[in-house]
């Protein structure tokens, strides 16, 4: 029994699994910073397998076999080794080609995406209801998954899709906000993809903007109690142009006779009702539209200025601002949907552009 016992306390340990971003390159040791931003040293040596695999492949299969020299400074890799020893598996992926692949994600979530407000979830059936954003009103949009749809989950104080965890249908709450990226027919998408979020939207008036506390109190619309929204380094605020915000209130605006074509105001092309049924997505949807408002400071918001803000929804902790949305008057005067429409676009949640569609196969 002793010499199984010490048979057992000289077995190797296992080996470690390092994932990031190559940072230095010394002889055959490789610095490595991770997505959190931790520093991981690894040697590799003769024994050493190593080969490149391009992003979104979910096997080595096609995987390239190469040499420590063909390395450079900004690839992602995934090591396993060894405590004290040389790595085992070396698997590694180009920055150009993830720069490629991310752009081309962009592209497809910007042409087949769709981001709205959860109304209702089967899980049973694997369907969504989800209201998007589209000219005066909500429209309603059903979302179609398959045991293939990749879902994930927004981090509670984090809209970085790097943040994003594996998660289901059975996870999705009314009241969150979702982007889903698929084919679109009529009133349904067959969703490939889904990133939802449990997210406080509020919508009002600043009573107070406190840039040393970097806090904003805000008086709630919707319930109409004043709400104290902190703010930190990933807070983004912006400011809508007043010749933007207008442009979206009148396409947010009910129409009434006479129409806007016949008071010269033509719908502008960008704002036409969100997508046509069945057909192709519009040139630059409403997220697209707020995504571009010039940002600003918190030194730039005053006492009394309405304000949109997506912030994290902390049923047991303050509320951290994720985006605040400034110069939205007219919008709010627009219609009573308004903010809701503006809401239903998740403008300020990302989708499918970070180093998390880099990931390696396991």
């Amino acid at each position: 029994m002793a010499a199984k016992s010490s048979q057992q306390q000289a077995a190797p340990a296992p080996a470690a699994r390092v994932l990031g971003t190559l940072t230095a390159i010394t002889g055959n040791t490789l610095t490595i910073k991770s997505d959190a931003g931790a520093e991981s040293q690894v040697t590799v040596g003769e024994s050493t397998r190593m080969v490149r695999t391009a992003p979104g492949e979910k096997t080595l299969s096609g995987a390239t076999p190469i040499k420590l020299t063909d390395l450079a400074v900004g690839d992602r890799v995934l090591v396993r080794a060894a405590p004290g020893a040389d790595a085992s598996l070396l698997i590694a992926m180009k920055q150009s080609d993830i720069a490629q692949r991310q752009q081309q994600q962009r592209e497809d979530w910007q042409r087949r995406g769709i981001s709205g407000l959860v109304k209702a979830v089967d899980p049973a059936s694997g369907t969504i209801n989800v209201n998007i954003a589209a000219g005066t009103a909500p429209r309603p949009l059903t979302i179609e998954t398959t045991p293939a749809t990749v879902v994930r989950q927004y981090a509670p104080d984090s809209v970085k899709y790097d943040d994003a965890k594996p998660s289901s249908v059975g996870q999705i709450k009314p009241g969150d906000q979702l982007r889903a990226r698929g084919d679109r027919e009529g009133g349904t998408l067959k969703a490939e993809e889904i990133v939802f979020g449990a997210f406080r939207n509020i919508a009002g008036s600043i009573l107070a903007a406190d840039n040393a506390a970097q806090t904003i109190t805000v008086l709630d619309l919707a319930t109409k109690k004043p709400a104290v929204i902190h703010l930190n380094n990933q807070s983004q605020i912006h400011k809508l142009p007043p010749e933007m915000a207008q442009m979206i209130a009148r396409q947010l605006k009910p129409a009434t006779p006479p129409t806007a074509a016949a008071a010269g105001h033509q719908p502008h092309p960008e704002m036409a009702h969100g997508a046509p049924e069945g057909g192709a997505q519009p040139r630059e949807g409403l997220a697209q539209i707020l995504q571009r408002a010039p940002t600003i400071t918190l030194a730039d918001l005053h006492k009394g200025e309405a304000v949109m803000i997506v912030a994290s929804d902390a049923a047991a902790g303050q509320v951290t601002a994720i985006t605040v949305l400034a110069g939205v008057e007219s919008l709010l005067q627009a219609s009573p949907g308004a903010s809701e429409s503006v809401f239903s676009a998740s403008w300020s949640l990302g989708g499918g552009e970070g180093a998390a569609d880099a990931q390696q196969p396991q």
